[in-house]
């Protein structure tokens, strides 16, 4: 039996909360070692947590003290599920109770996307949302900040639907805008060039399947990794396409680039408005294409915010640094 909210007694004052689990065996995973998870908790939430036995009473506002044990009985439910709990996790949950509380976030159980080497699952409302599109829809655009794990779900979708024979392969591919070199003068063949551009797909793929698997499925042709400029002129079928970093497309390109999508194929594209890297004057053809296709039936599209960054903490006020108008923005 699940730590449900069938399972979850409140106290006659609104401020003390307890929640009890039924698996003792479970429960120092959940603790965590010398009880850092529930000490997160309560730096996250500002709550006093102790635990006896199975019960953990949590102290503080109600509002706080609710999301703690929205966040405890969540990590929980990872647990009966035999998924992990680390420090990332417990902020995951924690964000989700927030969102949940907040309503922009269901409470439901959080979709799951099962790789080869690992299972994914949202570390915020904004992924949950994104993960809920990525499984739903045809054409998604998701938009928003570095660290919000656009292009990480994208690619875990990708390899969970390649690996269930959904699609019969993968092709990856970034507009390579040059930063300072140009293509031409790097050293290697068009691969080698090319690649530097491409890593952060590689780093993904390697994340959610083993070495050799990526290395055979790359030599067979399943999984594709190619700049913008190589899908000119194809159609693209029974596959999962995804355009990273598409702030650097053109009007132009993002055009050519949508009308590829072939039957039984999907399409994910990213990027973050706020990092565009073409020459002045030129507009984006991500900006341009969500404009124009936002109101298609079968395009859902997902905006993430700061409060969906799920990499460090300093990363976080980074981006709010970056988004507060006080700022210079100059480049």
């Amino acid at each position: 039996m699940t730590a449900d909210r069938s399972d979850i007694r409140l106290a006659a004052q609104p401020e003390h909360v307890r929640i009890s689990f039924d698996d003792n065996a479970l429960l120092p995973l959940l603790y965590g070692e010398f009880d850092r998870n529930l000490a997160r908790v309560e730096q996250q939430l500002a709550v006093s947590l102790s635990s006896r036995g199975n019960t953990v009473a949590i102290r503080g506002p109600a509002g706080p003290a609710r999301i703690a044990r929205d966040a405890l009985a969540a990590l929980y439910g990872r647990l009966e599920r035999g998924l992990g709990v680390d420090q990332a996790e417990v902020d995951a949950a924690i964000r989700l109770a927030e969102g949940a509380a907040n309503g922009v976030a269901e409470a439901a159980d959080t979709p799951v996307i099962h790789t080869p080497r690992r299972h994914v699952t949202p570390r915020s409302p904004g992924q949950a949302r994104y993960m809920t599109a990525l499984r739903e829809a045809e054409l998604v655009f998701g938009i928003g900040p570095a660290g919000t794990g656009k292009t990480y779900l994208a690619v875990a979708e990708a390899v969970a639907m390649l690996n269930s024979g959904a699609v019969d392969r993968i092709i990856l591919s970034r507009p390579a805008v040059e930063a300072g070199e140009r293509l031409g003068f790097l050293p290697g063949d068009m691969r080698e060039k090319i690649d530097p551009y491409l890593r952060p797909l590689y780093d993904a793929l390697y994340d959610m399947m083993h070495f050799d698997q990526v290395t055979k499925r790359l030599d067979a042709g399943q999984i594709e990794i190619a700049p913008l400029a190589f899908m000119r002129g194809r159609t693209l079928s029974n596959a999962f396409v995804i355009l990273d970093e598409a702030q650097n497309t053109t009007q132009v390109q993002m055009k050519m680039f949508l009308t590829r999508l072939g039957e039984d194929a999907r399409m994910v594209v990213t990027g973050d408005l706020s990092q565009i890297d073409l020459p002045p004057g030129a507009t984006s053809g991500l900006a341009h294409a969500v404009d124009t296709v936002k109101r298609i039936e079968g395009v859902r599209i997902v905006e993430f915010d700061d409060s969906d960054v799920v990499r460090h903490d300093l990363v976080v006020r980074i981006v709010q640094a970056y988004d507060d108008p006080g700022e210079d923005r100059r480049r």
